[in-house]
This record gives structure tokens, sequence and C-alpha cells, in this order.
């Protein structure tokens, strides 16, 4: 079930949540904890137990390889997925991972969804990790990711239409950061923003954090230490770059038009209701869709989890309503 804007406090999993998260804790029964692992290995862990999302892929009119250059100038992989009889524009695809894990591929099934519902290609983009690249390493990468496929689009299959960003969890830090970057700097602004149970601010206090610590997949202990990874210096994380609930009235106002959903069972929620609110209270009408009864990360599963195919229809159905304009680096 879902609902727009406000939570079920007495919520529980829904049977479907319920079946996969049991089935999910005996798959993952003897696995360390990757936060406990050296980077490489806990990446190799997570990679691995992320194909079983990548399964029964929907199919594309075509996928497509090519490179973006990473903010130190190497070439960083980008994936092009468009679906069977796509229209203009294209959204760029920022994957989540507590700003240390996964990659294009453990998301691939969930961009192939959200290409179809969307009606547009989703450009899949890799980013610097932390601990090795703490903030604002990733980001800068997103940006001159953004740039580069700003400078030539045709190259990467946008034939004119609106271009947006979207991501989830990190992910969706990262997208929200991008924008408020942009207009920091007189940049290029997306067209539009999929935002999905982000991770905007580092208060882990709030009622969710602290009704949800554990027992959801992600935990609040996790999380803090993702935090520790990315942006080790606790000033830092006042900068709204790396924490956008942090951000001005101002630049909020200037954002482009947003969508945003979050997980009902999810230590984040909270995160996404205060962005919400404070999004409404300068004006803005922006949605927020909550699904109560699923967890963190739930929409990876949508081989399995018909709330995880809802939660990309109704993010296209928004994007096809409202994603109107036309090549955001000639505005």
């Amino acid at each position: 079930m879902t609902k727009s804007g406000k939570a079920d406090p007495a919520q529980s999993m829904t049977p479907e949540m319920a079946a996969i998260a049991a089935r999910l804790a005996a798959e993952d029964a003897h696995l360390p904890d990757p936060t406990t692992l050296p980077p490489s290995v806990a990446r190799k862990q997570i990679e691995g137990i992320n194909t079983r999302w990548n399964t029964d892929l929907p199919a594309m009119a075509a996928v497509d390889r090519t490179t973006v250059p990473a903010a130190d100038g190497t070439p960083a992989p980008v994936v092009i997925f468009t679906p069977p009889d796509a229209g203009p524009g294209a959204v760029i695809y920022i994957h989540g991972g507590g700003f240390a894990f996964c990659s294009p591929t453990t998301h691939e099934r969930a961009m192939r969804c959200l290409a179809i519902e969307c009606g547009m290609p989703v450009i899949g983009i890799r980013y610097a990790l932390a601990p090795e690249a703490p903030f604002p390493a990733g980001l800068n990468d997103v940006a001159v990711a953004w740039q580069a496929i700003g400078s030539a689009p045709a190259h990467y299959g946008i034939n004119g239409g609106p271009v947006g960003v979207a991501g989830d969890s990190a992910g969706a830090n990262l997208a929200l950061a991008l924008m408020l970057q942009q207009i920091r700097s007189g940049g290029a602004l997306p067209d539009f923003g999929l935002l999905f149970y982000g991770v905007y601010g580092c208060d882990f206090d709030t009622p969710s954090y602290r009704s949800r610590a554990t027992g959801y997949g992600l935990t609040r202990q996790r999380m803090q230490q993702y935090w520790d990874w990315y942006c080790p210096d606790h000033e830092r994380r006042n900068d709204p770059l790396a924490t956008p609930l942090a951000a001005e009235d101002s630049d909020l106002r200037r954002l482009p038009p947003l969508y945003l959903n979050a997980a009902g069972l999810d230590p984040l929620l909270d995160d996404s209701l205060s962005l919400h609110a404070r999004l409404t209270g300068i004006g803005r009408e922006d949605p927020l869709v909550i699904h109560d009864g699923v967890i963190h990360g739930f929409m990876q599963m949508t081989h399995s989890l018909a709330e995880a195919r809802d939660a990309f229809r109704q993010a296209g159905a928004w994007c096809r309503r409202n994603a109107t304009k036309t090549n955001p680096w000639e505005d």
C-alpha cells in the first residue's frame, strides 16, 4: 500500500515483504557485515548478493556502453538502457550503496524498469566510492559526468527532450547534491529529479532512526559507519552538498520539479519526510509517496515484490507528466 506524504506509524511488513526478508535472512546468514571487511572484499560480497535482483532482465531496444571522464581525468564506464519505443529525453541514474558499495551492475534491472516506465533512455554512471574517496570525490565524478553528457548528448543516446537525474539512497543524495552544486555554480540544472528513499541528513536520533534501528535490513549502526566513511570530518557535514537538508530555502526554491518516495520501514524515512516538509514549507508542490510495509532498497526487488513494481510505475507516470522541458544545457 502506498500513501502520499504521511507514514503509518503502526505499519508492519507486508506479507510479500516479510517472505522476502525471511528468505534473505536465510540466504545471507553466513555472510559477515560488509562494513567489517576490507572495502575490496566487501564490494565483491555486495556485488555477489545483488545478482539475485538482476535476473529475467526486461528487454531493451538497445544497451550501449561507453565512458565519461571521471574527475581525475580517467575514463569511467557508462551504460545506456534504451527501452522499446523510447521518446526524447533521458534519465541519468546514480546508484545507491552507502557511498561505499554497488555499481550500475548491481542496479541493472532497476534501471531497465525505470527506462520502461519513464519511456526514455536511462544512463547509469559510476563514481568514486568511500572510504578511499570520501566527500566530495563521488559528487565531483557525478558533476563531471553531467557536464560531459551535456557536451555531447547524442553520443549518450539523448535526442532532445528533458534530461533529469535519479538516484536511490546515497545516489539520491548525490543527485540532489548535484542540483544544489549547479545552483551554487550557476551551471545547467537537470529538468527534473527522481529521488528514491534518499539520504539527506545525518541526524541519527530521528524517530525513524530510533524505531527502525535494527530488524529492517539497513541499520542505524551501518548508516553511521557509511557517514564516517563518506564524510569523516563532522564539520564538513554542515555543507549542503554533503547533507542536502542543510540547504538554504533560497536554493531549495530553485530546484527543478522533484518526485520523492520513501520506504515505510526504513531508518531513512524521516530524511524524506524532513526534505518534503522543507519543500512544502516554501510553497513547492513536489510529491512524496511513502510505500508502507517495505524496507530500504525495496526497489531492487522488482521480480519478487509488487510494491517495487508499483514504485517504478508511479515514478514513471510522474516523469511522463512532468518532464516537459528540453535540453537543460541550453536554458
